[in-house]
């Protein structure tokens, strides 16, 4: 299994609307991917890794799929209206990271 990390940096002045993110984009996103996506989850940043100090990232999502091929598949052919759908909760450049699953987080079912 794979899990596409998709990483919104915290930047000074910048615009990121948790509740359209979780409301309408991610379900957008998995309306889309429809069984590619076996699961995603969202994380809002709250704090870094020392006491008081700001997020590093300001929101994060994971999409878990079968494989690269799975996940692919699934969003290419919507890739333009999803990316599209960016611009209504961020203008923040988002980092891309894929991995594979060492060991699956509670809920996420290896297939």
């Amino acid at each position: 299994m794979i899990k596409v990390s998709i990483m919104y940096p915290a930047t000074a002045g910048s615009r990121f609307d948790h509740e359209y993110y979780r409301d309408v984009h991610m379900p957008l996103l998995k309306s889309r991917m429809g069984d590619s996506c076996i699961a995603y989850s969202i994380d809002k940043g709250i704090a870094g890794g020392t006491p008081d100090s700001p997020p590093v990232y300001v929101g994060l999502c994971h999409i878990y799929c079968q494989s690269v091929q799975a996940f692919q598949q699934g969003f290419g052919p919507h890739a333009k209206e999803i990316m599209s759908d960016i611009k209504n909760y961020t203008d923040i450049l988002p980092v891309i990271q894929i991995s594979e699953v060492a060991v699956a987080a509670a809920g996420v079912e290896d297939h």
